[in-house]
């Protein structure tokens, strides 16, 4: 028996060092093989055996390759880290600007602050860093609300030797008004706006920002300010004044913006037009939104996913699913591809009727059609879950994995929390293990749920071991 085990790692050493010596040969792996290949290995190797699988596989990666894993990773934080760290000591292989922007963004997402400093020194080095990788790093910190961080950013840039530029005061300005520091944004606007030419891009940013805080008498003021000071209004600041006024209430008002940029010769885009029938929608106003459509299509402009999924969120927010499901099937005629978001607005809208052996049977289908997304899995496993069929969740799970889908925060806090009901505490735990080693910090509420199952159970020792390796996740970065 151990002869017969010594002699198929012989054999499967040969079939390796075969594949390495003619990797470079006549015959060539498209990279989307090569990238399922990877992702295969990554998906069912353990961490600590990573580098060994990858190294036996015989895989030469390409930066085509290494971008399309460390996206599809980008859930998986440390994973994708540590395959990083391999593919760099590949022969003949040398990280692509955007292969370093990837994984910047995959070690802020998980708070990894100094391996992400790493990283930017390490393109520094290499004379790679551009405004955008600042721009990047500002955008995370913002999203953590650290918002100090953001500004030290900005602030730094002059000691990388990247000039801050008016792109770099735009991403400054945007970072902060998404993540609703806009008060924050105006001040560091008005203190600086000297230095810099504002754009009507510059404006468009804080005319959003106010318009998400909400405070539309501010937004209109920015409105005015900017043809004020001779920046003359472009589609995108249009479009974002119908956004801000429909999501203030004032859809007849945005309606008349649209009429004002007709008369001026401004055709109104598409996102203008779902805006506005996303707006007419969630005011139940289905007749408003299917003219609004049709009158689209009058003006000559070609409806995109965008404006589909808008009035089929319309359509489900009238409980009329048939028309939804006609829209859909209008989409395939006329050559638009649904995406995620379509599949999620209709599996939400048929769940929040109840309705959930229909959004199971749309979830199937729709899987043969576009690539579902973390929403979309989060979804299905959570609504399983509180209909008591933990099995039928965990078929999603493993779905999802063949799938090789890295699983999000809260993809994992829905199978864990669906666990811990069903007080199955040692499949909860080995999740919730993965789920750290991925470097993602779990939610309070998901953490403590499995704690008072373990209490229960009195397994203090496994609830010590998961405690401290989240302590090890919050205090240091996961370094092997």
């Amino acid at each position: 028996m151990i002869m017969r085990i010594h002699r198929r790692n012989e054999l499967l050493s040969r079939f390796f060092l075969v594949g390495r010596m003619y990797s470079s040969g006549e015959v060539v792996q498209d990279s989307s093989d090569i990238t399922k290949k990877v992702c295969k290995i990554m998906i069912s190797c353990p961490k600590l055996g990573l580098d060994t699988a990858l190294d036996q596989s015989g895989i030469r990666v390409s930066e085509e390759v290494v971008e399309k894993v460390l996206e599809k990773f980008e859930n998986a934080g440390m994973l994708a880290h540590r395959f990083f760290e391999w593919a760099a000591k590949q022969r003949n292989y040398v990280h692509s600007v955007r292969a370093y922007h990837v994984m910047i963004e995959s070690m802020a997402k998980i708070r990894q602050y100094e391996i992400m400093w790493d990283l930017v020194n390490n393109m520094r080095s290499k004379g790679m860093l551009n405004i955008e990788t600042f721009c990047i790093i500002m955008r995370k910190y913002a999203r953590a609300q650290k918002v100090n961080e953001a500004v030290y950013t900005f602030n730094v840039m002059k000691k990388y030797d990247i000039p801050p530029n008016l792109a770099a005061f735009n991403g400054l300005l945007s970072a902060l008004c998404k993540s609703k520091n806009v008060r924050k944004a105006q001040e560091i606007f008005d203190a600086m706006k000297d230095q810099f030419c504002p754009d009507s891009k510059t404006y468009s940013i804080l005319l959003e920002g106010w318009g998400r805080a909400p405070n539309l008498p501010k937004a209109r003021d920015i409105f005015r300010n900017m043809v004020d000071t001779g920046c003359t209004p472009d589609i995108v600041t249009y479009g974002i004044m119908v956004d801000v006024l429909c999501k203030a209430g004032r859809t007849d008002e945005a309606v008349q913006v649209i009429k004002e940029m007709e008369f001026s010769g401004c055709q109104p885009t598409s996102f203008i037009y779902s805006v506005l029938i996303h707006t007419y929608g969630i005011e139940n106003r289905i007749e408003d939104a299917i003219d609004t459509f049709l009158q689209m299509e009058r003006n000559g402009i070609r409806p995109d996913v965008a404006v589909y999924n808008s009035l089929v969120s319309a359509f489900c927010k009238v409980n009329k699913f048939q028309n939804a499901y006609k829209v859909v099937d209008e989409m395939d005629r006329k050559g638009v591809k649904p995406n995620a978001r379509t599949c999620n607005i209709l599996i939400n809208g048929l769940i929040g009727r109840g309705d959930t052996d229909e959004a199971f049977k749309v979830f199937r289908k729709m899987c043969q059609v576009c690539e579902p997304d973390a929403d979309t899995y989060t979804m299905m496993i959570k609504m399983f879950c509180e209909r008591d069929e933990l099995e039928v969740a965990l078929k999603v799970w493993k779905y999802m994995k063949r799938k090789q889908f890295a699983p999000s925060l809260h993809t994992f806090s829905a199978l864990i929390n669906g666990l811990c009901c069903k007080g199955d505490a040692s499949r909860a735990c080995v999740l919730m293990e993965e789920m750290m080693e991925r470097g993602i910090r779990p939610g309070r509420h998901t953490f403590g749920k499995l704690r008072q199952l373990l209490l229960k159970e009195e397994r203090e020792d496994v609830l010590k071991f998961l405690q401290e390796k989240m302590n090890l996740l919050v205090k240091e970065p996961l370094c092997d």
